[in-house]
């Protein structure tokens, strides 16, 4: 099976070539008219992390090339390619064993060099309301807190995968996906790289009136290399806005409970919840309070797991609970946007504290500013201000980023 999902694309080529003879020029047509896309991005990172005499320090830039065909037969297909490289700054470890060497000398900045096959799917539509999807691909599902691509990584996260999306059903976009192979951030070469995995995604998003939704959804996970990662999730989410004179109130609810699947070495349950209330302005102002919980236990292991999610998104940018502690997580947060010409400012305050026992893990600030050069080109700063409580093993880490985008 999962070598059907990431072979499927490359099948659908070499039948496309069988019976390119009848209609040949067909198919010429739809891959003259595909479109190609090329994307620079080019970063500075630099983590002053206590615990470590030397900042880290990292210039890395990733080239994206991609092309995308036409329509054949109710078919299209799409691939991707990757590099990142880095120059100049090289003083970091990229992770999980891919910069021997310094590992334990730098704190991380989780962008190793490597080439990659970053996606290469076949599309199949002949209704509107249907479409599937097979080989490999990116998911983005609601915010990309169960499921998503780790965009901010130069790096992406892609999944081998069958899927399909369907919009039938009134009012309602049905997704399902198999995924065979999580292909991680840290490339092939390294075993926390990838993970085979039998999952099975089910989302729907169904519009209760013009500006509600409710997503019910069911992640089920067996992951073979990392039995931890093997769980099964159920939950819901509710996101909606309600005018307010020339302003709108926006809410978001959700909660979530997950137990043991598979061979995981543990049995547990455990529950997630988030709630969101923001305020935004006709003049670019939005203000929003958020409150964020994800189960944990006196005992080690217990803890609620995101093993597909984006997670540079959640609980801070300096990335300090990549992965929830035993004791759970709870993250109160207050949140400014501001829009003022070019510019979008964003500021977010957070305080984390454990969910089971009550200590303090710390606090955060994160603060960016972004903008349009022209229509090609973008600019974003971008820092986060950890500090640990003192009662905590964390340790105080300050982040700084300054990133150049450029697309074609």
């Amino acid at each position: 099976m999962k070598r059907a999902v990431s072979t499927v694309a490359v099948l659908g080529i070499l039948a496309a070539t069988a019976v390119a003879a009848e209609d040949g020029s067909e198919l010429l047509t739809a891959i003259k008219s595909g479109t190609v896309a090329i994307e620079v991005r080019a970063r500075f990172e630099q983590v002053d992390q206590d615990g470590f005499d030397d900042d880290a320090q990292a210039t890395t830039t990733r080239l994206r090339l991609n092309y995308k065909t036409g329509q054949w037969r109710n078919l299209s297909g799409f691939i991707e390619f990757d590099h990142v490289f880095n120059a100049l700054l090289t003083d970091y470890d990229s992770g999980a064993g891919t910069s021997p060497g310094k590992a334990g000398q730098y704190p991380v900045i989780a962008d190793p060099d490597g080439s990659d096959l970053n996606q290469l799917y076949l599309d199949y539509s002949t209704d509107p309301d249907w479409k599937w999807r097979g080989g490999r691909q990116r998911i983005l599902l609601d915010n990309q807190r169960f499921v998503g691509g780790v965009g901010w990584r130069q790096n992406e996260q892609t999944f081998d995968a069958f899927s399909l999306t369907t919009t039938a059903a009134k009012n309602t976009t049905l997704f399902y996906s198999y995924i065979g192979q999580v292909r991680r951030i840290y490339g092939q070469e390294v075993a926390a790289g990838h993970s085979n995995v039998d999952a099975h995604l089910l989302n729907a998003r169904i519009k209760l009136h013009e500006n509600w939704t409710l997503t019910p959804y069911l992640y089920y996970i067996d992951d073979h290399d990392a039995l931890a990662n093997s769980t099964s999730t159920a939950g819901a989410r509710i996101a909606g806005n309600l005018p307010l004179g020339e302003a709108k109130i926006e809410f978001l609810g959700e909660f979530a409970t997950q137990s043991d699947a598979a061979d995981a070495p543990v049995s547990f349950d455990a529950d997630y919840a988030h709630l969101t209330v923001s305020w935004t302005g006709s003049r670019g102002l939005s203000v929003g309070l958020g409150f964020e919980s994800l189960g944990g236990s006196s005992d080690p292991g217990e803890a609620f797991r995101t093993p597909l999610a984006t997670l540079h998104a959640f609980n801070g940018w300096a990335d300090k609970f990549l992965s929830t502690p035993d004791a759970g997580l709870e993250d109160s947060y207050a949140v400014v946007k501001y829009a003022h010409g070019k510019w979008n400012l964003d500021a977010v305050m957070h305080d984390f504290a454990a969910k089971t026992g009550g200590s303090d893990y710390g606090s955060e600030l994160d603060v960016s500013a972004a903008r349009k050069l022209g229509e090609r080109y973008g600019l974003l700063l971008k820092a986060a201000f950890f500090s640990a409580d003192a009662a905590s093993s964390l340790t105080d880490t300050d982040k700084f980023w300054v990133m150049l985008t450029a697309s074609y």
